[in-house]
Formats: C-alpha cells, structure tokens, sequence
C-alpha cells in the first residue's frame, strides 16, 4: 500500500455502507474521516477541510452543502454515495453540484477508484490555477506598486527638468529669448539653454538626446551641469571654453564619454555677438537647421553640418560664422517637430516649416497654434523650440 496525503470525509447514516467505503479508502492509502451526519463533521471544515466528499444526501442537502463549500479557498468535489433505482435521481444529485454519482452497494471498486482518480485529477489542476491565480494577482500587485512608483519618480523627475530649463520670455541684452517643450513622456530628452556670457556675448543651443526616459533625461541634467561649470570657469578666468562654439561641443563629447552610458546627443549651439553684429555657431548633427529670418524678408535655414557629439574619441567641429545685418529672428528645433508637420518627405516638412515661418509664424504661441500642438494627446517625440527675436526687430 502506498501512503497518500489527500484527506477523504464520508458523511453517510449507514453505518454499514460507510465503514465498506473507509476500509477500501485506507487500503489505498487515502486518509479517511466518517461521520453519519454532516453537523458532526463541522469542525473538520476549520481545522482541516477534506479533498473529497462523500455523501448520501438528498438534491436538496447537497445543493446547501456545496453552496457552503463555495466559501473555501480550494475546490472541493461532493461525490453522491447513494442508492438509486431511477436516472432521475442520479440527475437530480447531479444538477445540485454533486461531481459525481456512486451507486450502492458499491461492487465495482475499479470503476469506484476511477472516480476518485479523475476528481483528485480536477482538484489538482483547480488548485493548480488557485495558486497562479495567486501569484498573478500578487505580480499585478507588485507591478501596480511599480509603475506608482515609477511614474511618482518620473514626475519627480519632470519637474526637476523644469527647473533646470531658462526661463521664458527673457532679455538678454538686445535680445527676446523664449522656449517651449514638449515632451513625449514624462521625461524629454530634449534639452535647451540660453543665458549672457558676458556683455557682448549670448549663448543659445538645443540638443536632442538619444533615446528616451531616465538614461536620456539624466544626460540633461548633465548637460546643465556643464554649462554652469563652464560659466563658472570664464568668471573665475580658469577657462573660457564656453566662448568658443566647437570647443563647448568638446566638453560635452568628453563629459558623456566618460560617463560609459552609451548616450550620444546631436546640438545646435551658438554664440551671438552685440557688439560684431554676428552669430558664430557650430552643428552636432544637429537636425533640422535653425532658421535665420531678417527683417527684410530673407528667411532661409542655416547651413553647416558636424559629428553627433558623444560617440567619438576626438572629434572636431568647424565653426560658422553669419552676419545679422539687420534685425532678425532665429528659431531652433528640435526634430520632433517634423513629426508633427502633415507632408510625406522629409524635404516637403522642411519646406512647410520654412514657410510658417517666412509667412509670420515665427513666435513660440504662433508655431503652438499653426502646428495645433496643443491638440495632440499623445506625440510621436519629445519637441523643443527656441526663438532668439533682435529687439530692433519686434
């Protein structure tokens, strides 16, 4: 005989009947309860509750019982143990939750252990699927605790992004200076800064991180970092790096090479000159080209081209130079916004963005509404502008 652990309860006012079913159970190891009437088998139910039950009940009876049963964390199969001279009555038994019907006297014990054998098979499978139904709803509730937390840590996040960005709406000398980005999750890769460098100088620059989320937004955080050092510097007079268009984008490659994050970011940054009436700029693979557009009329996108800074060992990056002559207005972008322009090629989204601009469109509030950016729930990429508007030229 081989021992089992599933625990058997028969509830049957025959005696006879009930110590016949007991001793076959025993002798296959099964361990067996009987009890003659179900009120004595009640405290079994707190302390133990059985893995199958055989009863000799009415439909009636067996319907509450297994009512009562539904309570139980696990499923529990009633078996009806009982004579029956009509199909009617096995029916009846049945269809009140019995799983199964065992006729008395019990002859065919092989067709009795079959019985058995399928139900234990069912019980298994039942609480099989309880427990992963478990560890599911204990996962969901691991994974909703989480995402709570990540997005609290990525609000966090959002507003100390906000904080490092400039102000909008500034002067900076004889310049009007304004910003807006989107982004296209809590997070932005994109980043952007203007601030005086001395009297004479202004720097503005926009950069788009690779990637998106955490790893992408704390190369922000270092990007402002780095300003602020190198502004720190030109005071002190220890460097004056932040002057030079190229050698700003080599601190930068050196600073997100050293950090081993696999990052790379395209910038824009340029240095606007009161006093020279120019801007002398240099391109990280920057992507689209600001656009320059005078008073005149003369609109048109800057021209240069450059390495996306962070990806070689010892890069070098020409600077441009262009006149202002003239009042003027200079708009940069970050590439997300050529996501959002309704053209089929690349050159027609250029060309529709040239256009809203040449046409007027060339304040932050007038590229929002021409380009409907407040309507869009959800953006395909994170989108930064910035406009440098001549004070002469407003």
């Amino acid at each position: 005989m081989t021992s089992r652990t599933e625990r058997i309860l028969i509830i049957d006012p025959d005696e006879s009947s009930r110590a016949d079913l007991d001793r076959h159970l025993e002798g296959k190891g099964f361990y067996v309860s009987g009890y003659s009437e179900l009120r004595d088998a009640r405290s079994l139910f707190d302390e133990n509750p059985p893995d199958l039950i055989f009863v000799d009940m009415t439909p009636g009876a067996i319907a509450e019982f297994k009512e009562r049963l539904e309570n139980h964390d696990s499923w529990i199969p009633l078996v009806a143990y009982a004579h029956a001279s009509e199909a009617t009555e096995v029916v009846a038994a049945l269809r009140a939750g019995a799983a199964d019907f065992v006729l008395k006297p019990c002859s065919d014990k092989v067709a009795l252990d079959n019985v058995i054998t399928k139900l234990f098979d069912r019980v298994r499978v039942s609480r099989l699927n309880q427990l992963y139904r478990q560890e599911l709803e204990e996962a969901n509730r691991d994974l909703r605790a989480g995402i709570a937390e990540l997005r609290a840590d990525q609000r966090a996040g959002r507003k100390v992004q906000l904080r490092m960005l400039p102000e909008r709406e500034q002067k900076l000398g004889v310049y009007q200076v304004d910003h807006l980005i989107k982004p296209s999750l809590y997070l932005s890769g994109d980043f952007l800064d203007y601030f005086r460098i001395n009297e004479d100088k202004t720097l503005v620059y926009i950069a788009d991180v690779s990637g998106h989320g955490a790893s992408s937004a704390f190369v922000t955080v270092l990007l402002k970092n780095l300003t602020n050092r190198l502004q720190r510097n030109l005071r002190r007079g220890s460097s004056d790096d932040i002057l030079f268009p190229d050698r700003f984008l080599e601190r930068i490659n050196s600073e997100l090479l050293d950090t081993g994050l696999g990052k790379h970011v395209t910038v824009f940054v340029g240095v606007l000159s009161e006093r020279e009436r120019t801007l002398r700029y240099a391109v990280g693979a920057h992507f689209p080209m600001p656009i320059l557009s005078f008073e005149n009329g003369e609109t048109a996108f800057l021209e240069g081209n450059g390495l996306p800074v962070g990806l070689f060992e010892a890069p070098q990056w020409e600077v441009y130079e262009k006149p202002l002559s003239g009042p003027f207005r200079l708009i940069l972008f970050s590439d997300g916004i050529l996501e959002v322009i309704q053209a089929q090629s690349l050159d027609e989204k250029e060309a529709r963005l040239l256009e809203l601009v040449s046409g007027g469109r060339h304040t932050i509030a007038a590229l929002n509404d021409a380009l409907d950016l407040e309507e869009i729930m959800e953006l395909p990429d994170d989108i930064a502008i910035v406009s440098v508007t001549d004070v002469v030229a407003t």
